[in-house]
């Protein structure tokens, strides 16, 4: 690869980033206007959690459409779509009605799904196998610092004054540009590996074959079981943890959560890179679970006078990051060229697994006994102690998985 056309893949890649971050934003850009939200739809709290969940609905499925489409017709036809659809659907969300809200969610996680499996497809097209998992690390710390920007930047203009309508406008506005420059600026591919022909039967049996392959299946319950710890005790149920099992005030507590998806942030590109340096994929695996298992356990049960503060969410998050790596594992245990469906594929089941199982940590978790805090620590430690029996479980599943990392074909 020449310095030009290096430079092309490189520009196409952090491109596809970009998107990425956007849609992350827009994720989690409700949960700072939530009363905004709820006088706006006229629905309680329940409702407008009901309206921002749709966005899921859409990601889980179109993991899949969007990995097998980016095989079958390229990243340039296809990666703008999602970009635009991203955008409609803020548009859509911006009018003060439900259905169309629920439709603009919808479209949002459709679109969404194609910047990671678009970045990761690029990944697998254009750079060498010695870098991929250090990219795609890379990728999904723009995902997670746009999860980030969704909160501390889109907070502080809400009370600065823009309303939340018009921040869904210029949300909208800002897809549809982000769409145009990646159809000008993603680079055309050869012919071979983005023609479009023979109707869906090509796409369904490039899901076909990486589903039947069971290395993809260990590749995406290790992931989901690796990633559930930081959405559901970090992000989804950490502030209420920290408040009521550890006595925080309101303020620390959610400085404390933040630091997870910080950890994330660092732990996703540089577990990547240690993998990439050494060859293997499994010991950087297998060293980020026990490191996990670890830090989980002494936040539920380790005395918070030894250790605390933000170092412990921090080495959560970057220990969580090995749940990148069966990102990597995946494509390398599939054929090249079904490289978008099995970042699809993976990317599904580890969305699934996740959206499955928060509504049963929420029916665990809500009743909390009394305002003891010993009663309320006690009850979190219960609630979440299947953590620890699913990061155990991603350990053993480790085990059974094949390495294929670059060191191994040189033996």
């Amino acid at each position: 690869m020449n310095s030009k056309v290096r430079l092309a893949a490189i520009g196409a890649w952090l491109l596809v980033a970009v998107y990425y971050f956007y849609q992350y934003a827009l994720r989690s850009a409700p949960s700072v206007m939530m009363p905004q939200l709820t006088k706006a739809f006229g629905v309680n709290a329940l409702g407008v959690s009901a309206i921002v969940g749709m966005f899921y609905y859409g990601y889980s499925p179109f993991s899949l459409v969007a990995g097998a489409t980016l095989d079958r017709f390229g990243a340039k036809r296809m990666v703008p779509i999602g970009a635009a659809l991203v955008g409609l659907g803020a548009l859509m969300f911006s009018i003060s009605n439900v259905n169309l809200a629920n439709i603009g969610r919808f479209l949002q996680g459709a679109g969404g799904a194609f910047a990671l499996i678009g970045a990761a497809y690029l990944i697998t097209k254009n750079f060498p196998a010695s870098v991929a998992a250090s990219l795609i690390g890379a990728t999904q710390m723009f995902g997670m610092a746009g999860g980030s920007a969704g909160q501390f930047l889109v907070g502080p203009m809400i009370k600065g004054g823009i309303s939340w309508d018009r921040f869904w406008i210029y949300a909208g506005i800002l897809g549809l540009i982000i769409s145009a420059a990646l159809l000008v600026l993603l680079p055309k591919e050869n012919p071979k590996t983005a023609t479009a022909s023979g109707g869906f039967g090509p796409l369904f049996r490039s899901l076909g074959k990486v589903f039947r392959n069971p290395q993809s299946i260990l590749c995406g319950f290790i992931s989901g079981l690796l990633f559930i710890p930081t959405t559901i005790l970090g992000m989804t149920w950490g502030v209420r943890f920290l408040q009521e099992a550890r006595g925080r005030e309101y303020d620390a507590a959610v400085i404390l959560a933040a630091t997870i998806p910080l950890g994330w942030m660092i732990g996703c590109p540089l577990l990547g890179f240690i993998s990439d340096r050494l060859g293997r994929r499994k010991p950087v695996i297998l060293g980020g679970t026990i490191m996990l298992l670890a830090m989980v356990t002494w936040v539920l049960f380790g005395n918070p006078e030894i250790f605390r503060g933000h170092a412990v969410g921090i080495l959560m998050g970057i220990a969580s990051g090995a749940a990148m790596i069966p990102y990597t594992v995946i494509k390398e245990a599939n054929p090249p060229e079904l490289g978008g469906s099995a970042t699809g594929v993976v990317n599904f089941l580890n969305f699934t697994l996740s959206a499955l199982l928060g509504p049963v940590f929420g029916a665990r978790l809500l009743e909390v006994p009394g305002e003891d805090p010993a009663l309320a620590l006690a009850h979190y430690q219960a609630g979440f102690q299947p953590l620890l029996y699913g990061i155990v479980l991603a350990l053993a599943l480790t085990f059974f998985l094949k390495e294929t990392g670059a060191a191994t074909k040189k033996t």
